[in-house]
């Protein structure tokens, strides 16, 4: 079954609203393809499908975008991932000693993780962990490809204006503190980095 949200010209949050009506009226499995003509609603109604664990896919047809949720039949990289569990990266550089070596580990680790079976919900990234988010950075194919699968990234925007990086994000959204700090006390498990 297929439900079609043409969301065009509706202010925040009517997209997501409808949107989360839409898929609620599918029962166990289906299809809602919301229509939004903005980046912001884009991203919001993104959020609310993975959030609900729903498959996404967005495409771009001139200035609109056609966000293809499925609820149910799950592909098996969307079944790998561990729902309550959450990777905090707070640095650019994977463990201590030298800083070469560092940052090559954590480029390594996170091109392992994007290829492993099992991915995490989110990675939550503070200072100059953010930089990894950035332009220039040689993980970005490794955190797209994790997008990509599913996993939310989300970026601190204190650390970002900190190091005059806003500008140069590349991967994940911008979030805040307060909003680390809830999917940190509500995660299953933590692994911090």
């Amino acid at each position: 079954m297929e439900t079609t949200v043409d969301a065009r010209g509706l202010p925040c949050p009517q997209p997501v609203i409808q949107t989360k009506k839409a898929l609620e009226g599918l029962g166990e499995a289906g299809e809602v393809v919301t229509i939004v003509d903005n980046e912001v609603a884009r991203d919001n109604v993104v959020k609310l499908a993975r959030s609900l664990d729903c498959t996404v896919e967005v495409e771009e047809r001139g200035s609109d975008y056609y966000i293809h949720i499925r609820k149910g039949g799950l592909p098996a990289t969307q079944l790998c991932v561990a729902p309550g569990q959450v990777i905090l990266i707070g640095t650019d550089a994977l463990g201590q000693g030298s800083r070469e070596l560092g940052e090559i580990l954590m480029r390594n680790f996170l091109y392992t993780l994007s290829e492993g079976e099992v991915i995490p919900r989110r990675l939550l990234f503070i200072n100059s962990g953010v930089k990894l988010c950035c332009e220039g950075s040689p993980a970005l194919a490794s955190l797209m490809a994790l997008e990509q699968r599913g996993v939310e990234i989300l970026v601190c925007g204190t650390c970002l204006d900190y190091y005059q990086l806003k500008e140069k994000l590349c991967v994940g959204s911008i979030t805040n503190m307060y909003t680390i700090v809830e999917h940190l006390m509500s995660a299953e498990k933590v692994v911090t980095l």
